[in-house]
């Protein structure tokens, strides 16, 4: 993916969902209109889920998520279906494919779904070697499920334009309308980001979350500054008047909190992506229990990438040391990358996301669902440096998605 590219996770994920040889595969590349997924008369041909970046017409830039059959056998087979199971956690609308009548795993995959309240499309595959070109199976998956399956031959292109109109009925609330910096800045602000270029910044880029948050802020016609930590104060001294507000890196909220303009508020981008991939208001509220863990808590911090830690790592180093600092030597911490998020939590006390930029907004909110649920605190590494230092009460937090 090019620079100009839609990053993966702000991309709309369609997952397809049915068993081997139930056409997933050969619906994506209807949809699309490209041989982007490998088709074959060999069950199981899709193994590990396949992401692929499209651009979908009268949608715009999505990711197609071809998973392996979730009828799966073997131990293979059934590590392949906890990956789709995991799929299922970023699928933002899914395609259930029906090509049998019977249909009981293809039922509560729909129900999986609903309860996760993700829009489920349902689809009666390969009509064209179906008796009655599938309308009895139709029926079924109405009795079943209460949904109006759409009839698909891929290779006719049967119902291709009946799935892209659905999918696009079905798009979910305020998709395209999630915003970064949640009204904290309006046309004609000035607003200054000061972010360090050290050891972890990408050489010759900058990271995702300050490219897309200078973007947005551009879009907002804001008047944008962009600085390093050493030139904060020479920057501010330029201006005749304060910024109306500041958007920092985490790991120097300390310095930046001591030398800005009073009138001046701050903020920080994984704070800011607190609000836009996750939930504000649990991540805060947690975050004000870590004072009360006890000595020896358990803490989980979750990393979205995958990346080869380096010296003075945010969330491999920098993170731990301040936790220690301020709850104490005895408490234990662990570290899980990328997709590695373990399904029971209750060995913890407590869990420590990042800011997800890799991450599309409905994992994230899988994670937040399954902490919620078995009662263990989440945050995220900005909102809880702010309170670990004691300045989240005068931190601006973005409104409530």
């Amino acid at each position: 993916m090019s620079l100009n590219d839609t990053p993966r996770a702000n991309r709309l994920h369609i997952g397809l969902f049915g068993r081997r040889n139930s056409g997933k595969s050969s619906l994506i590349n209807a949809l699309t209109g490209q041989e982007i997924a490998t088709v074959s008369d060999v069950p199981g041909t899709t193994t590990d889920p396949v992401y692929k970046a499209m651009e979908l017409h009268g949608i715009g830039p999505v990711v197609f998520i071809d998973t392996a059959g979730f009828d799966d056998e073997g131990k293979l087979g059934q590590l392949r279906v906890k990956k789709t199971e995991k799929a299922s956690a970023e699928t933002d609308i899914a395609l259930v494919l029906f090509h049998d009548a019977d249909m009981v795993e293809e039922v509560a995959w729909v129900k999986r779904f609903r309860e996760a309240k993700t829009p489920v499309v349902a689809v009666v595959s390969q009509i064209d070697t179906l008796p009655d070109k599938g309308r009895a199976l139709a029926e079924k998956v109405k009795d079943e499920t209460g949904l109006n399956a759409i009839f698909v031959s891929a290779a006719d292109r049967t119902g291709i334009d009946d799935v892209r109109a659905e999918l696009i009925r079905q798009l979910p609330e305020n998709f395209e309308q999630q915003s970064i910096t949640g009204g904290l800045c309006e046309a004609g602000d000035t607003v200054l980001l000061v972010m360090p270029q050290d050891i972890q910044a990408p050489k010759g880029r900058l990271i995702l979350p300050q490219v897309q948050t200078l973007r947005e802020l551009l879009d907002r016609k804001c008047h944008v500054l962009c600085c390093t930590t050493d030139e904060l104060e020479a920057t501010l001294s330029l201006l005749k008047e304060p910024p109306q507000l500041i958007i920092t890196d985490s790991q120097v909220f300390r310095t930046v909190f001591e030398k800005k303009p009073a009138v001046s508020r701050l903020t920080s981008f994984s704070v800011l992506f607190a609000g836009y991939k996750g939930d504000m208001e649990y991540f805060t509220e947690s975050a004000k229990k870590l004072p009360s863990l006890p000595e020896d808590a358990s803490i989980l911090i979750a990393e979205a990438c995958t990346h080869r830690p380096l010296a003075e790592d945010i969330g491999r180093v920098k993170l731990p040391r301040l936790l220690k600092k301020k709850l104490g030597e005895k408490i234990n911490i662990q570290i899980v990358a990328g997709r590695d998020f373990p399904k029971d939590l209750q060995g913890y006390d407590f869990v420590i996301h990042c800011g997800a930029c890799m991450f599309n907004r409905k994992y994230v909110l899988s994670r937040v669902t399954e902490c919620r649920s078995q009662g263990i605190p989440m945050s995220n590494y900005g909102v809880v440096i702010a309170e670990l230092l004691g300045i989240l009460d005068q931190v601006e937090l973005p409104a409530k998605a």
